[in-house]
């Protein structure tokens, strides 16, 4: 199935997980909301899905959701893992990204809209997302590297200005707010602090027999060591690297300097990019309020 919301996180990206802004009192007058957890995005996405359903049922076509997963098997990596308990049972979470893969190989809309005669099918995508009628959204990105697009028609269009009011602030914000780190990652990953929690951290890994210099290493090699195997032993292979990553990282503190840093060099965008930084706050809790309404939270 398409997939009309941004994504909770970008694990690809070097300090994804390292998020650790302060969360202020949303109702307090003229306060910034604060951030919302991952369990919380993940509502207003499932209430995304849910109101483009509704809609397209007005149309006359079907329309499934997502399957839903757990908040626990929802979780980004991250850059910096330290949970014992869910590297033990999880690994990388290389076996929820097979299911994800089945699962959206398999979707039911994908194959319902291929069933439809060519009429239908147009008519199909026009409902949903506008077809050629469609609005062109833009977002300038963060240090001028370029200009984002995108189509919002339809249901798809219906939904979102819905859940945050204001699509194209949204967009532009958020396009803004999910293409910071680039300005900032580099610094953080020559931060001094940083630098010496990571340098703990690849010392306790080699201590637990397990010697690589940074954690994209350490997964290269489970993947890497994996190969080959059957899948009970690739996934042991996986686990053991993934459970002593987490305990170094507890262990150094690497997790809990990343986050403090990042937020140091984040905040130094304010200046530059602070009410977009603001205005996806607003209009993000603004979603969540409205999604509480539309859909229950993940079990």
């Amino acid at each position: 199935m398409k997939r009309l919301f941004v994504r909770v996180c970008a694990a690809a990206v070097a300090a994804a997980a390292l998020s650790g802004c302060a969360a202020l009192d949303a109702h307090e007058a003229g306060s910034v909301p604060r951030g919302l957890t991952p369990s919380e995005r993940l509502r207003v996405a499932d209430a995304g899905e849910v109101l483009v359903g509704r809609c397209m049922n007005r149309a006359g076509f079907a329309y499934w959701t997502s399957p839903r997963t757990g908040p626990e098997e929802s979780r980004s990596l991250g850059y910096v893992a330290d949970d014992v308990r869910w590297a033990r049972e999880h690994g990388y979470g290389s076996r929820i990204r097979e299911r994800e893969d089945r699962e959206r190989r398999s979707d039911a809309n994908a194959r319902y809209r291929a069933s439809l005669s060519p009429e239908r099918r147009a008519a199909y995508s026009e409902a949903l997302d506008g077809g050629s009628a469609a609005a062109v959204l833009s977002a300038v990105l963060p240090g001028g590297s370029g200009t984002i697009r995108k189509r919002l028609g339809g249901c798809s269009a219906e939904a979102e200005k819905q859940l945050y009011g204001d699509a194209a602030a949204w967009f532009r914000a958020d396009k803004v707010v999910g293409n910071l780190q680039p300005l900032y990652v580099p610094q953080l990953m020559r931060d001094a602090r940083f630098t010496a929690s990571l340098s703990d951290w690849s010392r306790c890994m080699a201590r637990s027999g397990h010697a690589y210099p940074d954690l994209p290493a350490a997964r290269a090699a489970a993947t890497r060591r994996g190969q080959g195997l059957d899948p009970e032993r690739a996934f042991s292979v996986e686990t053991r690297i993934a459970v002593a990553e987490a305990r170094c990282a507890r262990e150094s503190s690497l997790a809990a300097v990343g986050r403090e840093r990042e937020t140091h060099y984040r905040d130094g965008l304010r200046e530059r990019y602070g009410d977009a930084m603001d205005t996806h706050r607003r209009l993000e809790f603004a979603a969540y309020e409205r999604a509480v309404t539309v859909t229950g939270p993940r079990s």
